[in-house]
């Protein structure tokens, strides 16, 4: 009996660290992330990220969503955009097109909201004092 290949659907959860858990290093993942429980380390994907209310997360992320409602510190860069609920906490820097932060939220961060482009404007190239 042959295995179909398994399609990937993007909506539905891809993994989770849950409560009680603890994870150190590098995760990439395809599909929805949950975290529940400790992450330190590094997270990169194109996909979404959810950080769960019992959620610690220390790490550099790179994701195309990424939607808080615990605690994380680090660099957050997403794609898409960057959503903190009323019981999220933030500290570092932020790096999305979109953020979204709901009353009642914790954010001690430099926040930057830009778009796709990354490429330097044409007078930041010429040379200081010409």
């Amino acid at each position: 009996m042959k295995d179909k290949p398994r399609e990937l659907n993007e909506s539905k959860l891809a993994g989770l660290i849950d409560v009680d858990s603890e994870f150190k290093g590098d995760l990439t993942f395809k599909g929805s992330f949950r975290i529940e429980g400790h992450f330190k380390g590094t997270i990169n994907s194109d996909s979404l990220l959810v950080i769960g209310e019992r959620g610690q997360v220390e790490a550099d992320v790179k994701v195309g969503q990424l939607v808080i409602n615990g605690e994380i510190r680090g660099t957050l860069q997403a794609t898409e955009k960057v959503e903190i609920h009323n019981k999220g906490r933030v500290f570092g820097t932020i790096l999305s097109p979109t953020l979204l932060v709901e009353e009642g939220a914790y954010l001690e961060a430099t926040c930057q909201t830009k778009g796709a482009p990354k490429t330097a404007p044409a007078a930041a190239k010429e040379p200081a004092g010409a």
